[in-house]
């Protein structure tokens, strides 16, 4: 089994996420993986989640904020500014205010409650889930390559659509049960119960939005999921906590690739002791990782002699792991 098998054996598993530990390259396997589809005929966007996001580096563009940039034909980049969003959502919300109370200005008190929100440590993540769902739900692209935050912060992140979901449910129920006894009781104005329905028809399309996306990210139909991982002790142990965390979200997983493998070959020249011992260490993990996780592993990468940043440096990650070839993609749905 390859990388590159998989695409071809699941043809419609268009949305790709590599996860594991920080620093271990899921950037890189992600623009790689997306150079790859795009140079197979696939429109693919890759995009960052992470609010330290190095798409950037990798394809020595300044991606940043500037929504989908092309980086070659077919293929597309994107690093979310959650600080735009965050900014562009505060002025929302205070629109929303004049629209529906007819205000001339905010109120000092709503306005602190606006600018302390936009702190909260958990808007940054929130700004940007909400950014995805937009990407997704736009279904402008063949491939989606989800590059993801360190594990932690992905957990929370595919924990967000839950969260939501439930949060949404219960402020929805209460709405309508104050619409209820507000219409029993005669306590409102028929334009007052209109700005109610206003409010309920935002919350519902709200739940829409994510129901959507979670959709998505639990869909083994449509979604594939891959962890990085490197032949070391503590990314080995941190990433099967983490697997395990992560069927509890049924996220499907469709196997493992082995990151920066000192090519073993090394082992039979003059080498300094310590680099034969990295070498002893490494292939006392390699075996731990085949018992683990079997014919999961989809591929081991060897470290590269410089850092992975450029196209020229990008096409050849795939010739190491996406060795196999895909079939032709179809010819793409007109999009109207």
């Amino acid at each position: 089994m390859s990388l590159a098998r998989i695409f071809d054996r699941y043809p419609e598993r268009r949305y790709i996420m590599f996860g594991g530990k920080g620093g271990l390259g899921k950037t890189t396997f992600s623009a790689a993986t997306a150079y790859y589809l795009a140079k197979k005929g696939y429109k693919v966007l890759v995009f960052s989640v992470d609010p330290q996001a190095s798409l950037s580096d990798i394809f020595e563009r300044d991606i940043f904020g500037q929504g989908a940039v092309e980086i070659m034909p077919n293929l597309y980049a994107q690093e979310i500014d959650a600080d735009r969003h965050i900014k562009e959502y505060q002025d929302e919300i205070r629109q929303k205010i004049y629209d529906m109370y007819g205000l001339d200005e905010i109120p000092e008190e709503i306005e602190s409650y606006i600018q302390a929100a936009a702190a909260e440590p958990a808007m940054e993540e929130s700004a940007i889930f909400d950014q995805v769902v937009d990407i997704v739900l736009s279904a402008e692209y063949d491939y989606y390559i989800y590059d993801l935050v360190p594990l932690g912060h992905a957990l929370y992140y595919l924990s967000m659509a839950s969260v939501y979901d439930e949060w949404i449910d219960k402020i929805t129920k209460l709405r309508q049960e104050m619409e209820e006894y507000s219409k029993v009781a005669s306590l409102i104005k028929r334009e007052e119960e209109t700005e109610e329905d206003m409010i309920l028809k935002e919350l519902l399309d709200i739940k829409y939005r994510i129901n959507t996306s979670s959709g998505i990210l639990t869909d083994k139909e449509k979604t594939a999921f891959f962890f990085v991982i490197i032949p070391e002790e503590m990314a080995l142990l941190d990433t099967q906590k983490a697997a395990g965390l992560f069927a509890k979200y049924q996220v499907p997983l469709s196997g493992y690739v082995v990151n920066r493998v000192i090519p073993p070959e090394l082992g039979r020249q003059n080498i300094p002791d310590y680099l034969r011992h990295r070498l002893e260490m490494q292939e006392t993990y390699l075996k731990r990782i085949d018992e683990l996780f079997g014919d999961q592993v989809l591929a081991r990468i060897p470290e590269f002699e410089r850092d992975v940043t450029g196209l020229p440096m990008i096409e050849r990650w795939p010739r190491r792991c996406l060795a196999q070839s895909l079939k032709p993609p179809p010819p793409s749905p007109r999009r109207e």
